[in-house]
């Protein structure tokens, strides 16, 4: 394994981007005198600065500085059809000029009907909405708990489920032999995350033993059919189906969550189309439009567990703007679309993430450089738009578990999480650790762009090894 110090290219990058982006750093340095670090998100806060954005049409981005931009992070992969699409705006439009969208504080008729559009879309018996994903596995681990009367959770390694005390454990990979066996946050008492198993992703074996030792007090096993912040890597269909079975076997919930997948491959959610029934759905990002809506789907006796006849068990409220009419409006509008349009929306995302996947490992090639992206999804015949950027050691590793992808031994970690993306961006591309996807809004000459920047900035990496 060759050991790399990127320490002068990344200085280097950095005085680049200051030079370039006055303006932005200025901003940036104003903001840090208020907001912690700088801003309200972590991973949207690239080093040494992000750029500050004054305008997203489609694919595309302005910065303070006046650059314009390619954006494949596209609002953490929601904006399916790219940054504040016509068919969402012109109906936000309409409605605040007739006198609705912002908050209201009571019910009406739209989030019953796009209640019974995703319903019908997911195949879910109800439904119930709130703002956020973390807000959404949250609920749902409760209702988990409270129908089979039992305590201990199970995920998956290098899964992310959000930011709630329930499942942060299992996230972020650790060198020191502890794997992703480890507590992600401080401040989390250890009487809920010694109730969290942590499996290992695309492991039939693991699975396996991980419930022939727990399954009698196991509520729940969360899974993302494909994994996000774990490496953009695609559950197989042996191991959705056997999470399924085991799930059944031992009387524990099946949990999709689908925060990132569902209405990315298709209209409706990626489990589906492995012919795998969750027993509860999370469903949010390119659900709204645009806009902060999230979900749990599911059964309706399980989903029972929220509602009035029961007592409540499960104190189910949604928050504040759950349901917030502009979102609520923006999702059921955005989700006619897609499902009105599937038949030409989702191969043309398929062929654009196929085409950016094979730029990128072209263009590295060509320098000399092993590049591999994740993203596809080879089982079933489904195009995807999602691509991670990977630099595996040698051509041998197996880019199928997120142990492979973040362990340093195997992948070049540093290069993917730190020069990459800040070597693109001074090309005018932006995307957050080497994570990113195709919109409807993007075209093959962006993906040429794409490509162009991805053989720059490697030329000018394989200058500094």
């Amino acid at each position: 394994m060759a050991d790399y110090d990127y320490s002068v290219l990344l200085t280097q990058l950095g005085a680049e981007h200051h030079n370039r982006s006055p303006k932005s750093a200025a901003v940036h340095e104003e903001a840090c005198r208020h907001l912690i670090d700088g801003g309200s998100h972590g991973i949207r806060l690239i080093e040494p600065f992000p750029p500050r954005i004054t305008e997203a049409t489609g694919g595309w981005m302005v910065d303070e500085d006046g650059h314009r931009i390619l954006d494949l992070w596209q609002g953490h992969m929601a904006n399916i059809l790219g940054h504040n699409p016509q068919v969402v705006t012109t109906a936000l439009s309409r409605a605040f000029a007739g006198g609705f969208g912002t908050q209201s504080g009571l019910v009406d008729a739209l989030q019953a009907e796009l209640a019974a559009l995703v319903c019908r879309l997911t195949s879910s018996e109800r439904i119930r909405f709130t703002t956020s994903g973390s807000l959404s596995t949250m609920y749902a681990v409760l209702m988990a708990r409270s129908f089979t009367g039992r305590s201990t959770v199970m995920k998956a390694g290098g899964g992310w489920h959000g930011a709630q005390p329930m499942l942060l454990k299992g996230v972020a990979y650790r060198e020191d032999g502890v794997g992703f066996e480890g507590v992600d946050s401080k401040g989390l008492p250890s009487a809920l995350t010694d109730r969290i198993v942590v499996t290992s992703y695309n492991d039939p074996q693991r699975l396996v033993d991980d419930f022939n030792r727990g399954g009698d007090d196991m509520a729940c096993l969360i899974l993302e059919p494909m994994l996000g912040a774990g490496g953009t890597i695609a559950a197989t269909t042996e191991y959705l189906r056997l999470a399924r079975d085991l799930c059944t076997k031992h009387g524990a919930l099946l949990i999709l969550d689908e925060m990132i997948t569902g209405f990315r491959f298709h209209a409706g959610g990626l489990g589906a189309l492995h012919g795998v029934a969750p027993d509860l759905a999370i469903y949010g990002k390119a659900l709204g439009g645009g806009m902060p809506v999230a979900a749990v789907a599911g059964r309706a006796e399980i989903m029972a567990e929220a509602g009035r006849a029961t007592g409540p068990r499960v104190a189910f409220s949604g928050g504040t703007y759950s349901a917030h009419p502009s979102s609520m409006l923006a999702a059921k509008v955005f989700l006619e679309h897609l499902a009105g349009h599937e038949s030409e929306i989702y191969p043309k995302l398929g062929t654009l993430g196929e085409a950016m996947r094979t730029g990128c490992e072209a263009a590295f090639a060509e320098a000399g450089i092993l590049a591999r992206c994740t993203g596809a999804v080879d089982e079933i015949d489904c195009g995807s738009s999602m691509v991670t950027v990977h630099f595996p050691h040698d051509q041998r590793v197996s880019l199928d578990t997120p142990e492979a992808v973040f362990d340093p031994d195997r992948c070049d970690i540093e290069l993917r999480e730190k020069v990459f993306g800040l070597a693109l961006l001074v090309e005018d591309v932006h995307l957050i650790l080497a994570h990113g996807a195709a919109s409807t809004a993007h075209t093959d000459e962006d993906v040429a762009f794409l490509t162009d920047a991805c053989r720059r900035a490697a030329a000018r990496i394989a200058r500094q090894r």
